[in-house]
């Protein structure tokens, strides 16, 4: 079958593409940016890629076509697809499909389901189940060849997925195994608020399915607040015949080795012990896949040396992830030594509905930079870009140590100054501030070797 997929560089999206690549099919694909971030070199060579988009990249022989929740339904691509009845399918109702084949184990929640995700797929291939998983990263040994990957192709019957919230997408999937980290306000452009994220994750609950007698189980952290507020009254759940276990208890022990740093990552790991007692998964194999554990693409990835600091790179984006990752960073600083951390706020709409969050989200860092906001395409309301900007945040927050800088050279120039032996600084934000990290290497400033 010829599968073409619009939107092909994005993260989830491009792991279902490889799905259905090494599934012996046909796969083209178009987006405003070449896709080397997500596929390897021999993976790119068996795509059909097209850079931009225009009627003319799909084929009038293709069978089915997948497309990203970023791409707007007056995309060239999808109006030939609609006169030319070609099935069109966004990527959640595309990887929905697959959930009702095999045995799926959903990981959701605002924060912690790529970590989470990955911790419970390596202990699913440490005890043998050869998982295939859908992740929003990238996780070292993953790929076809041992390299890192956002899809692992298992030739079992266990499905690990990373369930998103964005736009209701997770309520295309039918899972036998739930798993809730947290929830928090987040795309608020679309829930437009608290009560409305609320009613999605209790629908995404609803939609768990038995399989082969296996009850429906859901997985949920005992002391997060959004997830007391949708568990209070349990009746529902019993109506359902849904099996509701917690992780993160009182009593629950949180020192687990693990070589990634942070409270928040204990609690990942305690999500992911619980899936594996589930699953009857000796609990020795557990910890060890855990222990061996190193962390995946762009959470707190260490990258090199400037001036003998540690430089790391992060995709924290919400107030909460900055705070998480912030003291985890300091589990890592030496002794009287600076902890610096460089920003790059995603998305106006999130930057204006969250700013009181954000005035105290950097509070750990002896110095906060914060460069200019990353414009998303398609779901940036003009009103807002109005009303908001990096350096309004700044003078909001008014501490000496928290600076606007409105580009990535002026960035550079003062972290060649200011870093010093010892000290660490994370370079953080979900839109192409990674592009800082990787021209400071590919200019030699950062020393991936010390």
């Amino acid at each position: 079958m010829k599968i073409h997929f619009v939107g092909i560089s994005g993260i989830g999206i491009s792991a279902l593409a490889k799905y259905y690549l090494y599934s012996g099919n046909l796969v083209s694909g178009s987006d405003l940016t070449y896709p080397n971030d997500v596929f390897s070199k021999k993976e790119i060579k068996k795509i059909k890629f097209y850079l931009g988009h225009k009627e003319s990249n799909l084929k009038d022989d293709v069978g089915l076509v997948i497309h990203s929740l970023a791409v707007s339904q007056e995309n060239p691509e999808l109006k030939k697809a609609n006169k030319l009845k070609i099935p069109i399918k966004p990527y959640p109702e595309a990887l929905g499909d697959l959930t009702k084949k095999y045995f799926t184990i959903a990981i959701s929640g605002t924060h912690g389901k790529s970590t989470t995700t990955a911790m419970i797929s390596q202990i699913l291939v440490k005890a043998g189940f050869d998982p295939l998983v859908f992740i929003g990263s990238k996780v070292s040994g993953f790929g076809k060849n041992g390299d890192p990957s956002n899809f692992r192709y298992g030739k079992s019957n266990f499905l690990v997925i990373e369930a998103d919230e964005y736009k209701e997408g997770f309520l295309n999937h039918h899972p036998n195994i739930i798993v809730i980290t947290n929830i928090e306000e987040d795309h608020l452009d679309y829930y437009k608020n608290y009560t409305n994220i609320l009613k999605a994750f209790k629908k995404f609950i609803l939609n768990l399915k038995e399989k082969e007698g296996f009850k429906k189980t859901l997985i949920v952290n005992k002391k997060d607040k959004g997830i007391q507020k949708i568990i209070k009254s349990k009746k529902w759940l019993y109506d359902n015949n849904i099996s509701c276990l917690f992780y993160n208890k009182k009593k629950e022990n949180l020192n687990i080795k693990l070589k990634v740093p942070g409270k928040h990552n204990k609690e990942n790991a305690l999500a992911a012990i619980k899936v594996a007692e589930v699953l009857n998964i000796d609990k020795k194999i557990c910890l060890k896949a855990l222990k061996e554990f190193s962390g995946i693409w762009r959470r707190l990835e260490f990258k090199g040396f400037l001036n003998e600091a540690k430089i790391y790179d992060d995709y924290g984006h919400h107030p909460t992830e900055i705070k998480a990752t912030l003291k985890a960073a300091r589990e890592l600083l030496e002794k009287n030594k600076k902890l610096y951390l460089v920003f790059q706020p995603h998305q106006y709409d999130r930057t204006y509905r969250l700013f009181n969050k954000f005035l105290k989200a950097f509070d750990d860092a002896d110095f906060a930079i914060i460069l200019d906001i990353y414009d998303v395409k398609g779901r940036e309301n003009k009103n807002i870009k109005e009303k908001i900007n990096s350096l309004k945040l700044v003078q909001k927050i008014n501490r000496k140590n928290v600076i606007y800088l409105p580009d990535f050279n002026s960035c550079i120039e003062f972290l060649r100054e200011k870093l010093k032996k010892g000290d660490i600084c994370v370079i953080m934000g979900a839109g192409d501030v990674f592009k800082l990290t990787e021209k400071m290497i590919n200019l030699g400033i950062i020393k991936t070797k010390k």
